[in-house]
C-alpha cells in the first residue's frame, strides 16, 4: 500500500511539474541564480538531473561577461556544494557513470573558481575547462531547455574557447567587456 502511494505522489508531481515547464523556457540573465540555496534547490529531477548545475554554471558564466571575479568565486562554490549535494539515485546506472566521470572535473574547476576570487584571468582559465565539461553533461543527459553553444577564436592565444548560453546573443565570458561580442554560435542542445 506504501508503495502506491509513493508511486502516485511521484506522478502527481511529476505531473504538476511538468504542466508547469512550458513557463520555465529561456531565463533572462537578470533572472538566474539569485542565491545559494535557490540554486541547490533548482536541480530538478523531474525536469532534468543536470538542469540546476546548468542554471549555476549559466549564472557563473554572466559573472564573468560582467567581468564580475568575486561573484564568479560565489557561485563556484555554490556550484561545488551542488554538486556534493547532488542525489545521484535518481539517476539511471549509465547515467550515474557519466555524471560522475565529468562532475568530477567540473567540481575541480568550479573549487578553483570558488578560491581565486580577484584572479579573473586565472579563474576564466578553468571556466574554459568547465565549459568542456558542462557541454559533455548537458549534451549526454539533457538539460531541458534550448542551449547555445558559442565559440570564441580569440582566446588562449588564438586557441579558442566554447561556453554554453541560454540565449542567440554573445556575450563572451573569457573577455567581458574588452570584446563582449566576440565570438558564433556553432551548435544548439535541446
Amino acid at each position: 500500500m506504501s508503495k502506491l502511494l509513493v508511486g502516485f505522489a511521484l506522478s502527481a508531481f511529476t505531473l504538476f511539474t511538468a504542466c508547469n515547464n512550458n513557463n520555465n523556457k529561456s531565463v533572462s540573465s537578470n533572472k538566474m541564480v539569485d542565491s545559494s540555496a535557490t540554486a541547490i534547490q533548482r536541480v530538478n529531477p523531474f525536469t532534468s538531473p543536470v538542469n540546476g548545475l546548468l542554471r549555476i554554471y549559466l549564472q557563473m558564466k554572466n559573472d564573468f561577461v560582467n567581468d564580475d571575479s568575486k561573484g564568479a568565486a560565489t557561485v563556484g562554490k555554490t556550484m561545488v556544494r551542488a554538486i556534493n549535494e547532488f542525489d545521484k539515485s535518481i539517476l539511471r546506472d549509465d547515467e550515474k557513470k557519466i555524471f560522475e566521470d565529468l562532475t568530477a572535473d567540473a567540481k575541480e574547476n568550479a573549487e578553483h573558481i570558488g578560491e581565486n576570487a580577484g584572479d579573473i584571468k586565472q579563474q576564466r582559465e578553468h571556466l574554459e575547462k568547465l565549459s568542456k565539461d558542462m557541454y559533455e553533461l548537458v549534451k549526454k543527459s539533457a538539460a531541458g531547455e534550448l542551449i547555445y553553444v558559442n565559440y570564441c577564436p580569440m582566446y588562449n592565444d588564438k586557441k579558442g574557447a566554447i561556453w554554453l548560453s541560454e540565449t542567440i546573443e554573445i556575450k563572451n565570458p573569457y573577455f567581458g567587456k574588452g570584446m563582449l561580442t566576440c565570438g558564433n554560435v556553432t551548435e544548439t542542445i535541446k
